[in-house]
């Protein structure tokens, strides 16, 4: 047994070292034995100081030494020399048991397996090092590599679990900030080298070695996370901001920001623009720029570009201590190829589908999760609970959610059928996070017509708390960025959407993907040129935050910025010196300001009785109007005109006055012409619009007017 032991270590395929290396008894006696291939010679130091010389078991470095007495784990060091004169002490990895850490579905029981699984600075027995523990069950062998044994895989195998599949070694003396990587044997020989998984951080790309990491950062959001329960997210106001944050605001001489130097300007523009929520793209570890986030090999790794994890935490809590919540983008659909990080991790589709067919979004180049394996599932659950818990964010917008739903990865639809794999795991995500972490909200990004996105579990729905209204913006935007003369044929365009506001809570999203640099900028996709352009733009505005559903604007579109947005620079921070762009950014917080005053503009976000038409049907005139209702009955009237000529139209009003003009995006401090300067409604006893009175309302071209009582 011993001898296949050993040529099983030397081979490199031993899946239990720690039977065989460590401490153990041979002939009775208390016996240390130890692997330092290329090793000239060996010896035990003991606690007194008295070393006990070791015999060579094997030419290839393995030794042995008869102790007087066995020693605690941390109770000795091996003293090694090399043929070069270099000697090391070190402490025995082998000696330390160090529990096995089995996976666990049941994540009721307050663990947290980010703190098993990966690199994890641990103390045994007295001795500082890091317990590395991995899921590969197809490997033959697992050794973890990095600075700390110069990246020779021979000197660390772990030990298998044969019964979960998990590998794992307690390696002493591994400082804070190690690069590492796993060594995998597969199943047919070949030897890989994998970034870790479950890896707290990882190198700035182009590198993509796991670095150890110890946070060290100590929260002062308390008070934040104490009231952000109090309220249900759909029946709150929420007006979102959403960064990319590489590309927000770029130091002078163009490179990267860092997370803690970006703090205090996000929370002073956050505060400028009046919005309730930041929400970031991806800022999990990903490869390619060019994904801007999407694309994540690093599912518990902040990206090293823009600091260290805990310049992430100073942030967000930063943020916090602010009064901001803070959304983040996570991506469970699916996965990068790149051969060094989650694909045929251990030589087979051990995260991935197996699925031939339905395994991968070709449209993409990427992998689909094999959403049937428990141990698959554990890791996304507990990517999604590290973001929340440890990280200490409000909510996740789950990314390509119909990608998980359908096994139609090309596209999302259902031609071949539902995942019931997929759409399982996406119940049991919102279940998971809502019973741990209450005040927490999810939103989904999903692309189909899939039923019951925002309805409970147990009433068939998946869970989530809103919802992206896709649609909408697709519409809205191809209405706006129509002819003001043939805008009457598009009319649907902005009618169509109120037909299902309310079959789910939604967020009207104007982002990333509406601002791509293929499609150029809001701004640039409205019809028209110069003022006009801008006119439609601020018209665009008001018509959105008036409209059912969370405002959400991606950056640069509060600057009305002209040029594409660009992921590798900055936002043109310039135009806010120039009035119509600091207009445009005057309007936005004035929206997010009344937005957040007006309980009608969000309290009924989702029901039937907080909407109501007073005019979709003037498509020649491209005017219309609509009554929003609060609880209190405060109600908000918005009358919008999407024609280039003034108009002077009729609206319904659900009393007899006083009514005034609360907010009109041609006002001359939005940048606008100034041409109804009136703010006063003159209120008439003429019935209107199924309403009892009424007023006539004159309108600048391409403006959005918003009455209110009072």
């Amino acid at each position: 047994m011993l001898t296949e032991s050993i040529a099983a270590l030397r081979a490199g395929d031993l899946t239990d070292p720690h039977g065989l290396l460590g401490l153990t008894e041979a002939d009775g006696q208390p016996t240390a034995r130890c692997w330092r291939p290329g090793a000239e010679a060996a010896s035990v130091v003991l606690p007194d100081g008295t070393r006990v010389d070791a015999a060579r078991l094997d030419a290839a470095g393995l030794f042995a030494a008869t102790l007087p007495a066995r020693p605690s784990p941390g109770g000795y060091r091996w003293r090694v020399a090399y043929p070069d004169g270099l000697t090391v002490d070190l402490a025995d990895p082998y000696a330390f048991e160090g529990p096995l850490a089995p996976f666990d579905a049941h994540l009721d029981d307050g663990s947290r397996p980010w703190q098993r699984y990966g690199a994890r600075p641990t103390t045994l027995d007295g001795v500082d090092g890091v317990a590395f523990a991995v899921w590969a069950p197809a490997a033959r062998a697992v050794r973890v590599v990095g600075t700390f044994n110069d990246w020779d895989g021979r000197l660390h195998p772990l030990r298998l679990d044969p019964a979960s599949g998990v590998w794992e070694v307690f390696v002493p003396d591994v400082a804070d900030g190690a690069r590492y990587k796993y060594e995998l044997v597969t199943a047919e020989g070949e030897l890989v080298t994998r970034a870790d998984p479950w890896a707290l951080a990882a190198d700035a790309p182009p590198g993509n070695a796991s670095r150890v990491h110890r946070s060290t950062f100590t929260w002062r959001d308390h008070s934040w996370r104490r009231r952000r329960g109090a309220h249900s997210p759909a029946a709150a106001p929420l007006s979102a901001y959403e960064v990319h944050l590489p590309s927000w605001s770029r130091r002078t001489d163009g490179t990267l920001p860092d997370y803690r130097a970006l703090a205090e300007p996000l929370a002073d523009h956050l505060d400028a623009i009046g919005a309730s929520h930041v929400e970031f793209l991806p800022l999990a570890e990903h490869p390619f720029d060019g994904s801007w986030g999407y694309q994540v090999t690093g599912y518990f790794a902040p990206t090293a570009r823009l600091g260290d994890p805990d310049g992430l935490r100073a942030l967000i809590d930063t943020l916090h201590r602010r009064g901001f919540g803070v959304i983040l983008d996570w991506v469970p659909a699916h996965f990068p190829r790149d051969e060094w990080a989650l694909a045929r991790f251990d030589g087979t589709p051990c995260y991935e589908s197996a699925d031939p067919d339905h395994g991968e979004i070709p449209a993409w180049g990427t992998l689909v999760f094999d959403f049937a394996k428990p141990e698959v599932r554990e890791f996304l659950l507990s990517s999604a609970r590290f973001w929340i818990g440890e990280l200490h964010a409000d909510g996740l917008r789950v990314d390509a959610v119909a990608q998980m739903l359908h096994l139609d990865r090309a596209d999302g639809q259902s031609g071949a059928g539902q995942d019931p794999h997929g759409a399982a795991f996406v119940r049991e995500l919102t279940e998971t996070l809502h019973a741990e972490f209450p005040g927490v909200f999810l939103v989904a990004e999903e692309s189909t017509s899939w039923a019951g996105v925002t309805s409970p579990v147990a009433e068939g729905g998946l869970g989530f708390d809103l919802k992206w209204n896709m649609g909408w913006s697709h519409d809205t935007l191809a209405y706006v960025g129509t002819p003001p003369a043939e805008r009457p044929a598009v009319h649907r365009n902005l009618t169509f959407g109120l037909l299902y506001a309310f079959e789910e809570a939604f967020v009207l999203a104007l982002s990333h993907d509406d601002a791509a640099p293929e499609r150029g900028s809001l701004l640039s996709q409205m019809a028209g040129q110069g003022a006009d352009a801008l006119a439609t733009l601020r018209a665009l505005y008001g018509w959105t935050w008036a409209h059912p559903g969370k405002p959400l604007l991606f950056q640069g579109g509060e600057l009305a910025q002209a040029r594409p947005w660009d992921p590798r620079g900055s936002l043109d921070w310039a135009l806010a010196d120039e009035p119509a762009h600091a207009g445009v950014l005057t309007l936005v917080g004035d929206l997010n300001a009344a937005y957040r005053e007006r309980p009608a503009l969000w309290q009924r976000d989702a029901r039937h009785d907080g909407f109501r038409w007073l005019d979709p049907d003037s498509a020649e005139a491209s005017v219309l109007s609509f009554i929003r209702w609060a609880d209190e009955a405060h109600p908000l009237i918005c009358v919008a005109n999407f024609s280039d000529a003034e108009r002077e139209v009729r609206v319904g009003l659900p009393w007899l006055g006083p009514f005034h003009r609360l907010l009109d995006t041609d006002d001359p401090r939005y940048g606008g012409a100034a041409r109804v300067p009136e703010r006063a409604v003159a209120e008439e006893p003429t019935p209107w619009q199924d309403q009892p009175a009424s007023t006539l309302v004159r309108l600048a071209p391409l403006s959005t007017v918003w009455l209110a009582p009072g």
